[in-house]
């Protein structure tokens, strides 16, 4: 093959989605060309590479799932899931080889290495330094920042002052006006019916990238009511339903692809803004802020100032990279000279509710001995699958009382939500006016759920509960916020509860996944509940 042949093959793959794909899955099977295979190593389709493998990922999942809810032969699902196992394993290898890439990319962007004190003062004061940052840009008329990360914004201003001078199209400035919602939905249009050109303009390439992921989502929740409305028919009559489930799964596999495209906008977007302010006038100006910003600090902090001095000084005369600046030596001298972190406290602690904190000792247990000998006390956990949106609960409480179900969840947390909020409400109607903790190990669940109690406004879980069943759930269990607490556990240290109500998450899921027979499924259950009867007794101090 030629180099003009090479680069014209190169060029068409960066213009045509579906060329690649084929491509990438031929080499994957080994069935490629050599001058393919060439042309698919250029640095420029790194990138690509990666979107379309996302989605071929999902479609060949999607395959599976139709297979295996149809009654395929044996023969051709092992062929679908060989095939899903060898493009998941080549989306991997491909995501790897692009963060490679990019690390090498990145060694030759570096600017110059700020003075040792600097760097030092920066990191060792991290607080005090950035304030004197932020008001020298204050006091030169430009962004001061985060506290976190002054030059962030400063960056920012310099490359869209570069960028100034043209009107937004009409189409992108109404994308990056539009509320949340408007944008996630702009976003399904995207995928479902039409291509939005204007998704990856700079202006809106960030905001593409935060919402992705919430469309992606939404994608995962319409797989799991097409998969539900496939399960819930016979064998003779569910071909229609199955090609709802498809449909589904197509348009997943575009917002997957959709997905990795707005992280690769996004991070071209963030390293063109980097090399705006490392090279020409707005590195000076950088420059000059920082070394402005040092004589503040150490105005403001002689101790501190002198502490840098000396220790520097002390370094610079044995480091055998002093003649480079000493480099990759300021971390090292910070760290002798930070203060050590303050121990992790409770921010928001009114003594009504406990918070998520994790215990720093050995002792990582939810502590139970602080509640009155009537509260009602249950362990809830959640199990999800990969392909769609569906998952499973499960709880098991004190007094030998249990439960399971499915629901539909964008992520992890939310299926734990769930799980707390149905294991919460159920006991709360045969207890009446006892107090119900729920226990359950997953942070964010609890942190949720907790914010939730403590206002008494289910609105403030909104991050984390995405779905109207959830977000239903929540409504009706602040109604009962006086009587219910929720607390953090250690998961899967051999207690019974949350062993019984991790093992009737996954029992459920299988469930609503079809994945098991309902006589099975009985039998398990019975198993599972008769293990929970021979274990050590009720929970008492600690679960």
């Amino acid at each position: 093959m030629t180099i003009t042949e090479h680069t014209e093959l190169v060029r068409r793959f960066a213009d045509d989605f579906t060329a690649l794909q084929e491509a990438v899955l031929a080499r994957m099977n080994g069935i490629c060309a050599p001058g393919t295979a060439a042309a698919l190593e250029h640095a420029s389709l790194t990138g690509p590479v990666t979107v379309v493998l996302a989605h071929a990922d999902v479609l060949a999942r999607g395959a599976v799932r139709r297979a295996e809810l149809s009654v395929q032969p044996p023969e051709r699902l092992r062929r679908l899931r060989a095939h899903a196992r060898r493009v998941r394993r080549a989306r991997s290898q491909a995501e790897a080889r692009y963060k490679e890439q990019r690390a090498r990319r990145g060694t030759g962007r570096s600017r110059p290495a700020d003075p040792l004190e600097l760097r030092v003062a920066r990191t060792a004061f991290a607080a005090a330094f950035d304030e004197a940052l932020r008001r020298e840009l204050r006091d030169r008329g430009l962004p001061d920042g985060t506290p976190q990360a002054p030059e962030s914004d400063l960056a920012r201003w310099a490359w869209e002052q570069r960028a100034a001078g043209g009107e937004l199209p009409a189409p992108v400035r109404a994308l990056r006006d539009c509320d949340d919602d408007a944008f996630v939905q702009a976003l399904l249009r995207d995928a479902r019916e039409e291509e939005n050109p204007y998704l990856p303009h700079d202006a809106v390439a960030e905001r593409w990238s935060r919402h992705a992921r919430t469309a992606l989502a939404w994608g995962r929740y319409a797989i799991g009511q097409a998969e539900r409305d496939a399960l819930a028919c016979s064998l003779s009559v569910r071909r229609t339903r199955l090609d709802a489930l498809d449909d589904a799964y197509q348009d997943t596999a575009v917002l997957a692809a959709r997905s990795r495209e707005a992280l690769l906008r996004v991070t071209d977007l963030h390293d063109r803004m980097r090399d705006c302010v490392t090279t020409g006038p707005f590195a000076e100006l950088v420059a000059q802020c920082r070394a402005a910003a040092l004589a503040r600090f150490a105005d403001a902090e002689p101790e501190m100032w002198r502490g840098v001095r000396e220790l520097t000084a002390r370094h610079r005369a044995d480091c055998p990279e002093r003649a480079d600046g000493c480099p990759r030596c300021h971390r090292a001298l910070a760290a002798v000279l930070a203060a050590a972190p303050p121990a992790d406290t409770d921010e928001d602690g009114d003594g009504e509710h406990p918070t998520a904190t994790l215990p720093a000792d050995g002792d990582r247990y939810a502590l139970l001995a602080d509640l009155p000998d009537t509260a009602v006390v249950a362990v809830a956990d959640a199990a999800v699958g990969d392909e769609s949106a569906l998952c499973g609960y499960g709880w098991a409480a004190e007094d030998g009382t249990t439960g399971h179900g499915d629901s539909l969840a964008s992520s992890s947390g939310e299926a734990e939500v769930i799980g707390v909020c149905a294991a919460a409400l159920s006991l709360l109607e045969h207890h009446e006016d006892a107090p119900v903790v729920l226990l359950c190990d997953s942070i964010e669940a609890v942190k949720a759920v907790d914010a939730a109690l403590r206002s008494a406004a289910p609105a403030v879980a909104r991050r984390t509960l995405l779905f109207p069943e959830s977000r239903q759930l929540m409504d009706r269990l602040v109604r009962h916020r006086h009587r219910v607490q929720v607390r953090w556990l250690k998961g899967h240290v051999g207690h019974d509860l949350n062993e019984t109500a991790d093992a009737l998450a996954r029992l459920a899921l299988r469930r609503a996944t079809g994945r098991i027979l309902p006589s099975a499924a009985r039998k398990e259950e019975a198993r599972i509940l008769r293990s929970l009867g021979s274990g050590t007794g009720p929970l008492s101090v600690a679960a």
